[in-house]
Parts: C-alpha cells; sequence; structure tokens
C-alpha cells in the first residue's frame, strides 16, 4: 500500500523529532501485525521497540482487535463524572489482581504523563488530609524520565526535556543516576556495583527536612534515560528509607509494567513494594490510549474517609476509564494470561541477554546494559559524535527493514513479548552490520 504522493505534510507536528529533517524524508508506516510493520513503500519491517515500549502483545493482536470493535458497536462513550460502566471496574479489578499486596485502588488515565501528573497530585492531597500541608516535595533521580506534563517534567531528569520550559515545580531535588562507565560497563542484569549510591536519599530528605517530602518518585528500571538497571540492593535501601521517613514511594512503571522485565510490575522483580505505581504501555497493547495508577488502600482511605466534601478528590479525566480502552485493557491482559506472554518473556531473556552482549568488542561500543527485554547500546568515539553514530546506525537499520530506536549516544531495544529467537538474531545481526558500516 503506497500513499498518496500527494500527502501534505505540513500541518501535523511531530513529537520529539526534527520535523524539518522528517518531511524532507519521511517514514510512514501503514499496516502492522505479529512482530512487523508495513511501510508506505510496501516494506516489511521487523519492530525491535514494541512501537514505543508498549504493544507487548505485538501488533493488532486479533483478541484485542476483536474487543475493541465490539465495544465501540455497544458503547462508545460513558461520563467518568458521578457515573460509571462495567468494564472499567472489570479492568481495575483485574489490574489489582496483579498489583503488590494492598495496592488496590485504580486510577485511569490515557498517558503515562497524566498517569504521572496523578501520582504527584494524589501524594500532595494524601498528606494534606493528614494535616501535613508542607509535604509538597518531590525527590526524583537524573535521567528519569516521567512524561512531558508539567509535573512530569518539573521531576524529570532529561535537561534537554526542561530547558525550553522555565522553572516549573519549583519543590524538587534530584537524586544522582546510577551510571556509572568505569564500574558497571558492559553488566548483565543488576550491577553488582553501585547500592552505596542510594545512601544519598537520605541525605536529600534531612537537608531538605523531612517534612516537607511528599514523595519519591522513580523509574525502576531508567528507560528512555537510556536503559539503567538498578545496582542490586539499591532499590530495597530506597524503600527502607521512604519509610523510614514516611515518605511515599512512586515506582513509574509507565515502561516496565505488563512482562517488559518478565513480571507483571518490575516492583514483582525486584520485591520491592512502593506505596504507589504508575502504568501505561502495556495496559492496553497501545490499541487505545490508556493509563492507570495503582494505589495503596491507605491512600485511597486517607483521603476518602477524611473528606468533608462531597467530592473527595478533585481531579479527573474526561477520558477516565474510557469504555474503548478498558475494554481494549481486558483484552489485553487476557491475551498476557492465556498465552503466557510474561512467563515467555522471562524465559527468552537469557537469550536476548547473550545476543546484545555478542555486540561486545565492535568499534564505537561503550557499554551494553540489560534487563527483561530491553536494552541499551551505547556509543562513545573521539572520531566522531555518539549521536552520530547512534543516528548512522538507527538509519542503516531501517533502510534493512529493522526498526530499532535512536535516543541520543545509544540505541535502545525493546521487542514485543511473543518475539522468536530469530527475531532477535534479526535485529542483533543487522545493529552488527550497521556499525561495521560506518
Amino acid at each position: 500500500m503506497e500513499v498518496n504522493k500527494n500527502l501534505n505534510l505540513d500541518n501535523f507536528w511531530i513529537p520529539f523529532t526534527n520535523n524539518t529533517a522528517f518531511k524532507k524524508s519521511p517514514r510512514l508506516l501503514v499496516k502492522a501485525h505479529g512482530m512487523y510493520y508495513i511501510s508506505d513503500d510496501g516494506r516489511r519491517i521487523l519492530d525491535a521497540i514494541s512501537g514505543m515500549w508498549c504493544c507487548n502483545a505485538g501488533h493488532c493482536h486479533p483478541h484485542i482487535v476483536k474487543a475493541v470493535q465490539e465495544q465501540i458497536a455497544e458503547l462508545d462513550y460513558a461520563t467518568a463524572f458521578n457515573m460509571a460502566h462495567p468494564k472499567a471496574f472489570e479492568l481495575a479489578n483485574k489490574i489489582s489482581t496483579l498489583t503488590p499486596e494492598g495496592l488496590d485502588k485504580i486510577f485511569f488515565a490515557n498517558s503515562g504523563s497524566e498517569a504521572v501528573d496523578t501520582s504527584m497530585k494524589v501524594a500532595i492531597a494524601y498528606y494534606a488530609s493528614k494535616g501535613e500541608s508542607k509535604r509538597t516535595r518531590f525527590i526524583s533521580r537524573e535521567k528519569g524520565y516521567h512524561g512531558v506534563n508539567f509535573g512530569g517534567t518539573s521531576v524529570g531528569g532529561i535537561p534537554n526535556n526542561r530547558k525550553s520550559f522555565g522553572p516549573l515545580l519549583e519543590e524538587v531535588s534530584y537524586l544522582s543516576h546510577t551510571w556509572d562507565l568505569d564500574n558497571m560497563a558492559f553488566s548483565k542484569g543488576q550491577p553488582k556495583w553501585g547500592a552505596h549510591l542510594a545512601d544519598e536519599l537520605e541525605d536529600l530528605i534531612l537537608e531538605n527536612d523531612p517534612s516537607t517530602v511528599a514523595a519519591v518518585i522513580l523509574e525502576p528500571v531508567v528507560g528512555s534515560g537510556g536503559v539503567i538497571v538498578p545496582p542490586k540492593n539499591y532499590l530495597e535501601s530506597i524503600r527502607e528509607t521512604c519509610s523510614k521517613y514516611e515518605i511515599l514511594l512512586i515506582f513509574d512503571e509507565v515502561i516496565t509494567a505488563f512482562g517488559r522485565v518478565g513480571c507483571a510490575f518490575a516492583s514483582e522483580r525486584f520485591n520491592v513494594s512502593p506505596d504507589i505505581i504508575t502504568m501505561a504501555k502495556g495496559l492496553t497493547g497501545a490499541s487505545v490510549p490508556m493509563s492507570a495508577v495503582a494505589f495503596h488502600n491507605k491512600i485511597y482511605e486517607q483521603i476518602t474517609q477524611n473528606s468533608n466534601e462531597a467530592v473527595e478528590l478533585f481531579h479527573g479525566y474526561t477520558y477516565s476509564g474510557h469504555p474503548l480502552a478498558a475494554a481494549a485493557g481486558i483484552a489485553t491482559l487476557e491475551v498476557y494470561e492465556n498465552e503466557k506472554l510474561f512467563k515467555k518473556s522471562r524465559q527468552l531473556e537469557s537469550y536476548f541477554e547473550e545476543s546484545v552482549h555478542s555486540l561486545k568488542g565492535e568499534n564505537f561500543l561503550i557499554d551494553l546494559r540489560n534487563i527483561g527485554l530491553m536494552a541499551a547500546i551505547h556509543f562513545g568515539s573521539e572520531e566522531k559524535l555518539a549521536t552520530e553514530i547512534a543516528s548512522q546506525v538507527f538509519e542503516y537499520c531501517y533502510e534493512k527493514d529493522v526498526l530499532v530506536r535512536c535516543s541520543g549516544d545509544y540505541l535502545v531495544l525493546s521487542p514485543a513479548l511473543i518475539a522468536e529467537k530469530e527475531h532477535i538474531d534479526t535485529i542483533i545481526a543487522t545493529i552488527r552490520e550497521g556499525i561495521r558500516s560506518l
């Protein structure tokens, strides 16, 4: 299927993209199924990034497609304020069976960015309802990505994402990131070095007065910032410190939830239970935009039982728990369960790991990082800019019908949970060829 040559590219402002460069040489995807996209010129392109971390069950899974088709014919929309529809409750129940013990209250939004802002607002509301209204500070981490709304941008630890938008929220402190080239390069899974980096959290809390800190928000595994895997015992220490000072711990699992690290949630993989979990991408397999936040029962009960208002929480979205999204979410979770995709992901992990690390020794490579079905291929060179190397390898792969993600100095891989060994072989072989072509 070839797109009309007269397609007008002027009006769509493409996010996180060099629009001028793109429109000179557009890359258009027109169909998808399973592990593959079809481009406008008819090429079959192996998707090594699950769309954008999100199509965990592959593209256009028939069970999810059928659920959405049936739902649009039955109920297109139901207001989320003072009304509801059954499938929103059904989906919330399904999610609560997968979350850590006690995180049973599910709030629906429409994107990872909305989920993060929801988690932050509720954290502040929780303490306000306890008479601790000074608790408005957040502690996040360098290189962390928490979406693009004002709250998420403020706590995000990637400077380029903040620099054009003013001061944003002022009461934010940042932990140092946990990537150290000298001590961690080419680690497989969790690095053995680096647990002590968690000690910085207590210093930041005491520096800012514990009575002012609402929450610590972290990605268990840094995703867009370069697949930075937590050192062994790092998250455990973060949890202990938060508990010590009665500070809420938020895990931003927009990327890691629903099988990306071989479990329903990274909290399960690392055996660390936060107070709040955000989720999005894998929730509906990206078939319909949707996100959710899981709150510990204590948070919900504190706010709802101690409110003097008819409305307990003045927060929400027109499309919270949208019928199409709820139907897609139910179907997606059914696919994960019926096809045992979390288990399949864990079984494929070792092969994926060894395949990624087989690139060690190739020119320009300074690090390889991985856990679950996610990995970063990190470039560095005195001969040319690392960003140029990454971009050139990305372009090579795309020309050879493999879609990887280029982000700064590195490529990111996040194949769908349905991937087979031969898909991994093709992805790694193409990247290797791309590096050697430079």
